[in-house]
């Protein structure tokens, strides 16, 4: 048998929108990085971008999916249910 059951059976820890703190390193939902650059809560937060070019604007909260965490893992992001429901609503206008 290949590989670990501990490894395989470990619970990845899930980490809320508005517990991220100024400075932390997320992943978006297009596979960009970015850093949190505002202490805020709710469906928008300002971030530091690096994309095609690095830039600093605001991002939706339901579009920050992993959090990076010192050791070099990611953890997932759990959304409220409120941005959850901005999602659906936003996507909307893109179908």
């Amino acid at each position: 048998m290949v590989g670990n059951d501990a490894d395989r059976n470990r619970k990845v820890a899930s980490v809320k929108t508005n517990d991220l703190k100024k400075g932390a390193r997320v992943r978006l939902r297009n596979g960009w990085y970015a850093t949190i650059t505002d202490n805020a809560r709710g469906n928008v937060r300002e971030a530091r971008v690096e994309g095609y070019v690095t830039e600093t604007g605001s991002v939706y909260a339901h579009d920050i999916m992993h959090v990076a965490n010192p050791d070099g893992t990611l953890s997932a992001i759990e959304h409220t249910p409120a941005q959850i429901n901005l999602m659906t609503q936003v996507a909307r206008f893109f179908s």
